[in-house]
Parts: structure tokens; C-alpha cells; sequence
């Protein structure tokens, strides 16, 4: 495994846990990753989602990079249709003028939330039909590109790195197309990946931004001592994921969620993790070597999917082993 490695990081609020905790935890997480040499860390924008908080992304983001001072922070992503690409490009210009050289922008084309949260948001759900003219008016902001009549203050100028996330061939050829760096999200959507990585690589055309295409690729990774602490970590995430997927307002026993896996109801669950590297370090490097491969990927970003804060934060300190280790061999 020789490409960086990168975190999504969720800002889970786990039980028991407020907002608050959640933001600590991700501060927490965030200067153990600047130690151990992770090259950037993503938030996720999603609405209306008792379990995830970041949803004010900028914010967020900004509270993080004030509590750390070499990795690079950015969203995993905005979804652009909530928002005017002006008010972006003044938040992430904001966000770059503060910290600069650290800042990325990832962005994504669905709602991130469902059609009532939509409609809350007082967003038009056909917004996401433009989402290529505002990625391109949202570049321009940021460049020294021209807008008549209208600047980003701050944000013009800075040249925020953007990236275009998605899951299918869609945003695959419109980053190729742009000339812009891919991210797919392999780590919940995996079907398409193989396909949605060949076509950007096959159409990319060269841009300001990248002279060359550049693929991420998202992978759910939990690391342990032990085999059976690191599939025990998973088996509680899978059950996690039956709750926020499938709980519509009840709880289930650990019991019942696995009752729920074993049945094609379950299949969904199973599906979204299908690329999950999972057990001791030797076994999860020997994954992500086949991964990275398979993804046909310049850079990895994992999401810990362990269900506490001290086993996300144990899985991600062997997992920087791991690559240090490799780096070292090859080096």
C-alpha cells in the first residue's frame, strides 16, 4: 500500500453521547491523525440525521483547523444543490484566507438528507439539474475568473482545491470533463466503482487544478489487536447501520439486529460494506493493497467504523503503522 491515506470522518454522536462530544471527538481524532501522518480529513454534510453532526460542514471545519496546524481539513462533501455556489465560495474562501494551503472542496450532487429536510432546507429539489454550471460558477468565484458584477469576499483568488465526489458514472465524467480530482464513495456505494474510475480515467482532461486525473476511493477500515476484536468492532457497526437504516423510530436489540442481517432486508446493510477492511494490521494491509489496486486509486480515505472513540482512534494509529511500515519498505 503505497498511496496516502486520508479519514472521513462522520462526527458520529454516539450514545450517550450531545453535538458537543461529538465535535470534541472529532478534535480529538484530528490532531492524532496530524501526528500520525494522515494526509487530510473530510466532514460530510447530511441534514436531519440524529447520529451525524456535521452538518454546518464550514463550521465544523473551521473549529478543527483552529485546533490543529498541518493537515489538511475540507468537506467530504458539500452538497451543492442545498446552497448558493456564492456563499460557498465565501465560506470556503473564508476558510482558506484563515488557514491557508490547508483547505480542500469536495463536492456532491444529492441532497444529503430526504425530501422533507429538502423542502425544510427551502431547496428545489430539481436544483441538482445544475449542478454543473454551479460547480463551474463556484470555480469561478474562487479563481481570478471574472463573474460580472459579483465577487467572493473572502474566496477570490484563493484557488480552493475542488473535487467532485459521487457514486456513479455521472460525476465520474463530469470531473473528467472539468479536469478536476474524483473521489468515489466506495465506502456505502460500491457498485459502480471499477466503471465510474475507468471513465474518468479513460475521458479526463487536463485542467489548471490537475494536469493529471487523480482518483480517491472511500473504504470502511477497522483495525485491531486481534482478529476477533476487529470483527466484533464490526459486527456492532453493521448493527449500527441496521438502526439508522431500518429502525424508522424503534430500537433494536443486538439480538434482533442480527436476526435482520441474516434476512434479505439485511442485504442493503451488507452491500454498503462490501469494501471494508477489517482484523488484525497485517490482514488490513493486505486488503488495502488488494483494494487500491482494484479502485485503480491514487489515495485511500478510510472511514473507522469502530463504535467507540478509543477503538476508532486504536484502529487509525495501526492502520498509520501500516502505511508507515510499507513506505519505509519501499523507500
Amino acid at each position: 500500500m503505497t498511496v496516502p491515506l486520508s479519514i472521513l470522518d462522520l462526527a458520529q454522536i454516539e450514545e450517550g453521547m450531545t453535538p458537543r462530544t461529538a465535535f470534541d471527538a472529532s478534535v480529538t481524532v484530528a490532531q492524532h491523525a496530524e501526528r500520525w501522518g494522515y494526509r487530510r480529513i473530510w466532514y460530510a454534510e447530511h441534514h436531519n440525521m440524529p447520529t451525524i453532526a456535521s452538518s454546518a460542514t464550514s463550521v465544523l471545519i473551521a473549529h478543527v483547523a483552529a485546533h490543529t496546524s498541518s493537515i489538511r481539513l475540507g468537506a467530504g462533501g458539500i452538497m451543492l444543490p442545498n446552497h448558493a455556489p456564492l456563499i460557498i465560495a465565501e465560506q470556503f474562501g473564508t476558510l482558506e484566507t484563515l488557514h491557508p494551503g490547508r483547505i480542500d472542496l469536495g463536492l456532491g450532487r444529492a441532497p444529503g438528507t430526504d425530501q422533507t429536510t429538502v423542502r425544510a432546507l427551502r431547496r428545489d429539489p430539481s436544483a441538482a439539474d445544475t449542478f454543473p454550471q454551479d460547480v463551474l460558477e463556484l470555480q469561478g468565484y474562487l479563481t481570478e475568473t471574472r463573474i460580472p458584477g459579483v465577487q467572493a469576499i473572502p474566496g477570490q483568488g484563493t484557488n480552493v482545491p475542488l473535487y467532485i465526489l459521487g457514486s456513479s458514472l455521472f460525476g465520474a465524467k463530469l470531473a473528467a470533463a472539468l479536469g478536476l480530482p474524483y473521489s468515489f464513495a466506495s465506502h456505502f456505494a460500491p457498485n459502480a466503482l471499477q466503471d465510474a474510475v475507468a471513465a474518468y480515467r479513460r475521458e479526463f482532461t487536463a485542467s489548471a487544478q490537475a494536469p493529471e486525473p487523480y482518483v480517491i476511493a472511500g473504504v470502511n477500515v477497522i483495525v485491531a489487536d486481534t482478529e476477533e476484536q476487529a470483527q466484533a468492532q464490526f459486527q456492532a457497526a453493521k448493527r449500527r447501520r441496521v438502526q439508522q437504516l431500518l429502525g424508522r423510530g424503534r430500537s433494536f436489540t443486538p439480538e434482533e439486529a442480527d436476526a435482520v442481517l441474516e434476512s434479505p432486508a439485511g442485504g442493503q446493510v451488507l452491500q454498503m460494506v462490501r469494501y471494508s477492511a477489517v482484523g488484525t494490521p497485517e490482514q488490513v494491509r493486505d486488503y488495502l493493497d488488494w483494494f487500491v489496486g482494484h479502485a485503480d486509486a491514487d489515495e485511500l480515505i478510510v472511514v473507522a467504523q469502530s463504535p467507540t472513540l478509543d477503538e476508532r482512534l486504536r484502529s487509525l494509529e495501526l492502520l498509520a503503522e501500516v502505511g508507515a511500515d510499507m513506505a519505509a519498505r519501499l523507500s
